[in-house]
């Protein structure tokens, strides 16, 4: 099994804090949020990892190296410009098989990658989406109207329900390879509509986990405390 994770942003919602550390090197207790990721990789049976970095791309080499001391290798895909979500796949094309993981280098999560990757290859789908449902509460009253401005609903703090992408894909690299174009600036959303647009199979994956993107600083506080809560149900090789 191999993986792409994409670490080439600049991670500016984190500012100060990512004017000197690029956002996966961010720390999460002990080990930077990368590493985690990277040791879930290898426990999963992931034997080999490319890394799509741009900023600050010496600190990810000087850090990770060859990947040796995790037991597996590590290649790096070097973006000059940013090219989105999607685009660095296709500078990395050729070092990857024909099934891959493409996963954000900032996210926590404990889904089980074997499991989204066997899903993906025993349903045969061109790319694979993992899903995570999402609560999201508004603190404020919401009102329904109609075309004649009349009110239609009052609906004081709702809570919205969204099944929303996590983050983690899989895809196929011959139906990846006709429609990403090698240094062309191109988003995930973008890609995967493309690839049903042209007819091919598209599915969805999902299990009880955990998982949140470290996008905000608010969110980067609540995964320390969700780390530091349980570190064995991110890293497993700790128990």
């Amino acid at each position: 099994m191999q993986a792409l994770i994409l670490a080439g942003g600049k991670g500016t919602r984190l500012r100060p804090y990512t004017t000197v550390l690029p956002k996966p090197l961010m720390p999460v207790s002990n080990y930077p949020i990368l590493e985690i990721i990277i040791r879930q990789l290898k426990y999963a049976g992931v034997q080999e990892i490319v890394l799509a970095v741009g900023y600050m791309s010496h600190l990810f080499q000087a850090f990770f190296q060859d990947g040796s001391r995790y037991g597996l290798k590590i290649q790096y895909s070097f973006e000059n410009k940013a090219l989105g979500t999607a685009g660095p796949i296709g500078l990395a094309l050729d070092k990857l098989e024909d099934d891959f993981l493409v996963m954000n280098g900032d996210l926590l999560t404990t889904l089980d990658y074997r499991n989204l990757y066997s899903f993906h290859q025993e349903c045969g789908g061109a790319a694979t989406i993992g899903l995570f449902p999402r609560e999201v509460k508004i603190d404020f009253g919401v009102i329904e109207e109609d075309a004649n401005r009349e009110l239609k609903n009052y609906i004081e703090k709702p809570v919205y329900h969204f099944t929303v992408s996590m983050g983690i894909n899989v895809f196929k690299k011959r139906v990846v390879r006709e429609i990403v174009e090698p240094g062309k600036p191109l988003d995930i959303p973008d890609l995967i509509l493309r690839i049903r647009d042209a007819g091919f199979p598209v599915y969805c994956y999902s299990e009880a986990c955990r998982w949140l993107d470290i996008g905000r600083m608010d969110d980067y506080q609540q995964a320390v405390e969700m780390f530091e809560s349980k570190p064995e149900e991110f890293l497993p090789e700790m128990e």
